[in-house]
């Protein structure tokens, strides 16, 4: 869990929240979800541009595919993102979505994600 939360995002002050999307998808069953996974899974395939075709390719890693947490740390952990996969925010969020700018828009509903995404990833308001 801490390795991903390391890939997700830079910013200290989100990884407690970012552990909260993933241990609140994985109380209720859901995937992770999380492309740094499908990345690592990808190995030297990886040309910089994730695509559609890239979330749907099973493998080992790919957390769009497979539920759970991959078999292995996708990267090494710093003690931030350790201490935050030992201590996640207490909160509802399901989802998060980069702004662009390095930080993420956290929602608790698919709805309100969409939006986000819309907003975040499309530019559309």
């Amino acid at each position: 869990m801490a390795s991903i939360i390391e890939k997700e995002t830079g910013v200290p002050e989100e990884r407690p929240l970012i552990a909260a999307v993933f241990v609140n998808r994985l109380r209720l069953g859901m995937r992770l979800q999380t492309d740094p996974t499908v990345i690592y899974g990808m190995g030297e395939q990886f040309d910089g541009n994730l695509r559609k075709i890239d979330l749907q390719t099973d493998t080992p890693y790919n957390t769009y595919t497979r539920a759970g947490l991959p078999p292995t740390p996708i990267a090494l952990p710093g003690a931030a993102s350790i201490r935050a996969a030992v201590n996640p925010e207490a909160s509802r969020v399901l989802y998060f979505v980069s702004k662009g700018n390095g930080r993420h828009h956290f929602s608790e509903t698919l709805d309100e994600h969409n939006r986000a995404v819309a907003r975040y990833q499309r530019n559309r308001p």
